[in-house]
């Protein structure tokens, strides 16, 4: 097994668009409804636009009506968990497992059998 080279913030930088970088490396978050992926149908897998690895697949994506893909489950080993107090907030920060980019959050409230509502930003997924 090949180990994965650890990017820099200046490789980060150099591959990712300013908004993507702000939301990926900062932990910023886009607008509601201004992501290409809050309505999108297509079969397929989502994954991190920083270093390809995948995350969800477009079975667990589901409307949720907040303005940010959603989906009911990760893909295993595909994402880390961190508690966020940030905000005043009690919340779960999802990053992805390879590159620790931050994607969004998961809450408790969703409503397929799996419970969860991963809450992610558009720009930081690509669809394949």
């Amino acid at each position: 097994m090949t180990e994965h080279k650890k990017m820099t913030e200046d490789e980060f930088k150099n591959k990712l668009t300013p908004e993507q970088y702000r939301v990926l490396r900062e932990k910023d978050t886009e607008a509601p409804f201004s992501g290409k992926y809050v309505h999108e149908n297509k079969d397929g897998t989502y994954s991190c636009v920083a270093c390809g690895n995948q995350l969800f697949s477009s079975d667990a994506k589901f409307d949720s009506g907040t303005g940010w893909p959603s989906f009911d489950s990760a893909l295993p080993g595909a994402v880390e968990e961190i508690e966020d107090h940030t905000l005043g907030m009690e919340r779960t920060e999802i990053v992805c497992a390879k590159c620790k980019s931050h994607l969004g959050h998961v809450f408790s409230d969703g409503p397929t059998k799996t419970g969860k509502r991963y809450c992610m930003n558009s720009v930081c997924l690509d669809l394949k």
